[in-house]
């Protein structure tokens, strides 16, 4: 998408932000991925990097932003934002931009993410991409460059909003290894308030019960992920999968052929049009590796790969593979599991 950009329009808007995420008082790690982003388009732009956070943060927290790469960070302590209510979230954030107009924000497409974000495009006239896997900035117009996969994942889209500012963008969790910290960096901590009318909200959030996979994990937060492809050749046996998972108290994945065939449900799958995931070990089984496929998995510290063509894409990222039947290599890993536990005993 191209439209001819207003420059009346687009006068004083300068500065890239990111848009943080606490949770009881913790900068969630979201928030330290977006900066590593969001670092390199800054000074690509030759602007300072600024986080937003919205509540209770402990100072520590604040100054860990600045570690992890913001030159400043902007912080609305109010209570009415200790948890997340898209009313006085969306009023807050429009009435940070329009006080301090940057020119590219950020945020993580988390379900806080994916809810504020469009709110803010509407209240403020502006483009939104959402789910993007990559972000660059145009040479010559300095436009933010939205990337991310489109028709069912088959295409690669690049999209870009000209005429409007700030531009908007939700980024996959996971995507990008976070930021690390450097002690000597220093920056700048603002609080700021907002009018009391904009912390309104005519909901309010009773109690808060999280969904989790199945083996009882979240596969985007897993330290490790167990997977499951067309290679188990019937539903009954994804059974094989989550009985290792268990053992290993991993979460649960799918590459999108065992997610279309019904042998799992959607937020197993992995890959550009499911989940992103970074594990420190990742483990899969008859996956022939799509290109979809490896790009979901790509910040995974060390992935191992079971697939009976030697000649599979996924051999080709694997730190480690066999050649082998699943069938074989799955019970004798069990078996060496059991045996390792018993020596435990």
């Amino acid at each position: 998408m191209d439209t001819t950009a207003d420059p009346e329009g687009l006068k004083g808007y300068s500065g890239v932000w990111v848009l943080g995420e606490q949770k009881a008082g913790v900068v969630q790690p979201i928030s330290f991925e977006l900066l590593a982003r969001a670092r390199a388009l800054a000074d690509i732009r030759r602007v300072p990097l600024t986080a937003v956070m919205l509540g209770r943060t402990g100072e520590e927290g604040l100054r860990d932003l600045i570690r992890r790469g913001a030159d400043r960070v902007l912080a609305v302590e109010a209570p009415e934002l200790e948890v997340f209510l898209p009313e006085p979230h969306a009023r807050t954030l429009e009435h940070l931009i329009r006080r301090h107009k940057p020119e590219i924000l950020i945020a993580g497409a988390t379900s806080t993410g994916r809810t504020l974000m469009p709110l803010v495009a509407v209240k403020c006239h502006a483009g939104l991409t959402a789910d993007c896997t990559s972000l660059a900035i145009e040479e010559g117009t300095g436009n933010l460059l939205q990337i991310r996969p489109a028709i069912g994942g088959n295409i690669m889209a690049t999209i870009k909003s000209p005429a409007h500012r700030p531009q908007l963008a939700t980024v996959r969790p996971r995507s990008m290894k976070p930021a690390p910290a450097d002690p000597a960096r220093t920056g700048e901590v603002v609080r700021e308030t907002v009018p009391a009318e904009l912390l309104r909200s005519r909901v309010r959030r009773l109690s808060f019960e999280g969904a989790s996979g199945t083996a009882g994990v979240n596969i985007e937060e897993a330290d490790v992920v167990v997977s499951g492809g067309k290679g188990l050749k019937k539903r009954e046996n994804m059974a094989l999968i989550l009985k290792l998972a268990e053992a290993l108290h991993a979460g649960v994945g799918a590459s999108r052929d065992a997610v279309d065939r019904g042998w799992i449900g959607y937020p197993h799958q992995v890959g550009l049009s499911g989940k992103t995931v970074s594990p420190k070990l990742y483990l899969c089984f008859g996956i022939s590796g799509s290109i979809q496929h490896l790009a979901g998995i790509k910040t995974a510290e060390t992935i191992v790969a079971v697939n009976t063509n030697p000649e599979a894409q996924i051999f080709k990222v694997a730190n480690f593979g066999i050649v082998g039947d699943l069938f074989e290599v799955i019970p004798a890993l069990m078996r060496r599991l059991e045996q390792r536990r018993s020596r435990r005993k």
